[in-house]
């Protein structure tokens, strides 16, 4: 009796995970380093895969704990809080890339000391800078912002499935949207092919990449997302009344399509 549970907090037993995701983190960022002053990039990719297990095995354990009961009402919230301030965080991430575009874009700034630098910064107020030739936002850049509306309506409608016991509309919106997600990525890397300009060497290439590029990334992280929550959804791990992993995927997902939604105003039409 003195040591029955007579709360509803969740006592985790000590792990591993915390330790073995600090040290993947520094060996990949470390090898990274290395890789970027031309050494190999061995201890970069011997980092990710490290990463990469522990994300495995930690959320692993998270669906376990889950389906053994031990989110209660108490520990959800607080899953959700914590699902909430990682996207805020993201919101922050991803600001800084919209500043350094809107910065660039408004104040084109000259540098004197080489023709070359001047024209990458957009000489003379000049944006896009010289010899930059846009995306047509109207071609691909609004065929993929379809896709990805489209998906998101898709997750949204498997939102409200499990939430109405519906398991067939859950398992189809899950599908919709993971492939739909898919077909944006190689969307968008078919569009990267067919780019009249590089990363290096301009401003707005560097801008244009970093931002669609982080954005590219997230979505495929989403999609991932998104299909683990359809593996989950097949072996019948959700319940109207439990489902927040499936829940925070869903938030992720409308967090992305709200950033493609600026990226595609700002960057691809007004930017242009």
């Amino acid at each position: 009796m003195a040591h029955e549970k007579n709360h509803d907090y969740h006592i985790i037993a000590p792990s591993i995970w915390p330790f073995l995701g600090a040290m993947s983190a520094f060996v990949m960022l470390f090898g990274a380093v290395l890789w970027f002053h031309d050494y190999t990039p061995l201890i970069a990719v011997v980092g990710l895969l490290g990463v990469l297990y522990v994300m495995y095995g930690w959320w692993s354990e998270v669906v376990a704990e889950s389906q053994a009961g031990d989110h209660t009402p108490v520990v959800s919230i607080g899953l959700r809080y914590g699902v909430i301030m990682f996207i805020a965080s993201e919101v922050a991430f991803f600001s800084a890339w919209f500043w350094s575009f809107f910065k660039h874009a408004i104040y084109p700034m000259a540098d004197v000391a080489t023709k070359t630098t001047a024209t990458a910064y957009g000489a003379d107020g000049v944006w896009p800078p010289v010899g930059i030739e846009t995306f047509d936002p109207w071609h691909l850049p609004l065929i993929n912002t379809l896709i990805l509306l489209t998906s998101g309506c898709a997750a949204t409608w498997a939102h409200h499935a499990v939430q109405e016991g519906d398991r067939d509309g859950l398992k189809w919106g899950l599908l919709i949207a993971v492939l739909l997600g898919v077909l944006f990525t190689v969307t968008q890397a078919y569009e990267y092919s067919h780019a009249a300009f590089g990363f290096a060497g301009n401003i707005y290439g560097a801008n244009f990449y970093m931002a669609t590029g982080f954005h590219g990334f997230h979505v495929i992280v989403g999609t991932i997302f998104l299909a683990v929550c359809y593996i989950r959804a097949l072996k019948g791990h959700f319940t109207p009344e439990k489902h927040i992993g499936f829940e925070a995927a869903v938030w992720y997902w409308h967090f992305v399509d709200v950033v493609w939604l600026f990226l595609f105003m700002a960057v691809y039409i007004w930017g242009a």
